[in-house]
């Protein structure tokens, strides 16, 4: 069966789906949480909780937008960066974009996921020219440096509503950008 088909199967709560799915792709995840992280016990928390997810939440994946890895290694992204996140609070130390460089620069070993990341930077690189100033200030510190929107509106002496209007503008316009790129594909 299709990825697609097994997302169905998901959320029809048939276990096998998700183990055909575990399979096909836990390698994939595991290598960019494992390079992402930095620390195996990290990884495999990571690789943990993308396929918990895709279990619990019964996630949308849409064949229109693009294919199954791309989906399931943004969430392992996006995992790990809550991850590290979570790590960086409890110790004080791990800076985030550090080791996310070290996961996107290391294009040596895999070559999917190397074209998947040379791919995806240039679409971002691309919508993001359509943000403002702030809207990429706010982008960057939240997802690349790790800050909380408390921190980002502190350090800019600006109200949390402001900042979060300007990612909620910032995320929406990355959105229409992306999917126009796509559609032009």
């Amino acid at each position: 069966p299709s990825d697609a088909d097994l997302m169905r199967q998901i959320r029809e709560q048939r276990k096998e789906a998700l183990e055909q799915l575990y399979d096909r792709y836990s390698r994939l995840v595991y290598s960019f949480a494992r390079r992402a992280c930095g620390e195996e016990a990290l990884a495999r928390e990571v690789v943990q909780l993308v396929f918990t997810r895709l279990w619990t939440t019964r996630s949308e994946y849409d064949v229109g937008r693009g294919a199954f890895s791309n989906w399931i290694v943004t969430m392992t992204r996006n995992i790990a960066i809550d991850v590290l996140r979570r790590e960086r609070r409890h110790r004080g130390t791990l800076p985030i974009d550090a080791a996310l460089e070290r996961q996107w620069d290391d294009d040596s070993g895999n070559p999917e996921a190397a074209a998947l990341r040379s791919s995806a930077n240039a679409e971002i690189a691309m919508a993001s020219k359509a943000l403002s100033v702030p809207q990429q200030r706010v982008i960057e510190l939240l997802y690349w440096k790790g800050f909380t929107l408390q921190e980002i509106a502190k350090m800019g002496q600006e109200p949390i509503g402001t900042v979060k209007n300007r990612l909620h503008q910032a995320l929406k316009t990355l959105r229409r950008h992306l999917q126009r790129l796509r559609e032009e594909q």
